[in-house]
């Protein structure tokens, strides 16, 4: 990250972004790319051009954003950030505190943002008691995606445990499906990892492995534990698995290829733009072990300062559509996740879509809901990056269980 200096100069040559002829504009540095995200995201292009503000596109392919926040930094460094970027967990916190986001209060406290979405978001959307980010989504990612075809042909039920989870991918393997759909890019192997920790060794072990950061906690016998279980799924998973991204894992599930995918709730969309429906051509759960609990992630748009008054307009019209009711509604139906906002009935959203919400509302009042590491919401980008590196050394085969653990300790101490 630059220096506070660095980014004041370059913020103070910033021009804004009307458009040419002067009409209100927003350009939108995002990673939702695939079919069901480029889905949900014209419903908030096609709301904000109702309303005489237009939009342009800024995509980077690359599941979890890492790319997009590369493309980012080289556009502040040159004095021309987007006026809007899709953002995840610290990386709000950062540029944020480096001063680059605009401020959001007035209109935060115009729609009552403080009464509407919960404590666990705000964490993220604030900096210094200060709205910087509007929240879109809240994703959870302990979720298991199933083929309903392939379940009912084999005679099985939603496993209700971690050895009937195996049970029925080996059921599956020897019926000559793939057992798991994945893909084999970092983040991807460490969602699965988030569910196998939490699987393993509850709310409580979670807490002090990926949020305190514990060595103990990372060096145990739960976390070799954990890596084991990669073991086991690295067994049903096909060789083909390399850079796969991870709507192509999804559409091996949906086409009938494989009997499970271990990912968060934006695999919904992926179904759901393949025309097939929740609780018939496929269905969901959590990652046995994980009930109770949510890891998630949450989609939010952050507001880069602008001199242009137009482009600062534009901005707020965004960000107030982005938190309406019936945005909300409209785009998690399509994306897959669940509203931001808490008082949002459920009426529209199908059988999966109304789960996560009754889960994430039972998870916030238990105490049960926490940032996923993997998705940048338990710890900073420098050790969320040093365990990636563990997480897929090992799934790759370079270390065995009892190394991964060790190294996971070593590199989180020198990422600190």
């Amino acid at each position: 990250m630059k220096t506070k200096t660095a980014i004041a100069i370059a913020l103070s040559v910033m021009a804004g972004t009307a458009s040419a002829d002067g009409h209100s504009s927003v350009e939108v540095l995002h990673w939702w790319t695939s079919g069901g995200e480029a889905a949900a995201l014209n419903v908030l292009k096609e709301d904000l051009n109702g309303q005489g503000v237009g939009w342009t596109d800024m995509p980077v392919a690359g599941g979890g954003g890492s790319d997009a926040m590369t493309v980012l930094r080289a556009r502040v460094t040159a004095g021309d950030p987007p006026t809007a970027v899709q953002m995840l967990g610290f990386a709000i916190r950062d540029w944020a505190g480096e001063g680059a986001l605009a401020d959001l209060n007035d209109l935060a406290a115009e729609q009552n943002w403080d009464e509407v979405v919960p404590a666990a978001l705000q964490g993220y959307s604030k900096f210094d008691g200060q709205w910087v980010a509007a929240p879109v989504n809240v994703h959870s990612t302990n979720w298991v995606w199933a083929n309903s075809a392939i379940l009912a042909q084999l005679g099985l039920e939603q496993p209700a445990d971690w050895d009937g989870f195996v049970a029925a991918m080996q059921a599956a393997q020897d019926a000559g499906y793939i057992g798991l759909a994945h893909g084999g890019q970092a983040w991807q192997d460490a969602t699965v990892f988030d569910s196998m920790v939490m699987g393993v060794g509850g709310p409580e072990f979670y807490q002090a492995a990926f949020i305190d950061l514990d060595p103990e906690a990372l060096g145990s016998a739960q976390m070799v534990q954990a890596f084991q279980r990669m073991e086991t799924l690295r067994g049903f998973v096909d060789d083909n698995f390399s850079g796969r991204d991870w709507n192509l894992a999804s559409a091996m599930v949906a086409n009938g290829e494989a009997l499970f995918q271990i990912m968060g709730d934006w695999a919904k969309g992926e179904f759901i733009n393949a025309g097939q429906t929740a609780g018939e051509e496929f269905q969901c759960f959590r990652v046995p072990g994980t009930e109770g609990t949510v890891t998630f992630n949450s989609d939010q748009f952050a507001m880069f300062k602008v001199t242009d008054e137009t482009a600062r307009g534009a901005q707020m019209t965004m960000a107030s559509s982005v938190m309406s009711p019936e945005f909300q509604v409209a785009f998690n139906t399509v994306k897959g996740s669940v509203p931001a906002r808490t008082d949002i009935s459920d009426a529209a959203f199908d059988a999966c879509g109304q789960l996560g919400m009754a889960q994430l509302a039972e998870a916030a009042a238990s105490g049960g809901l926490f940032g996923s590491m993997a998705h940048g919401h338990a710890n900073n980008p420098s050790v969320q990056n040093a365990m990636y590196d563990v997480i897929t050394a090992h799934f790759n085969g370079e270390f065995d269980a009892e190394t991964a653990a060790a190294e996971l300790v070593t590199a989180v101490e020198l990422a600190q």
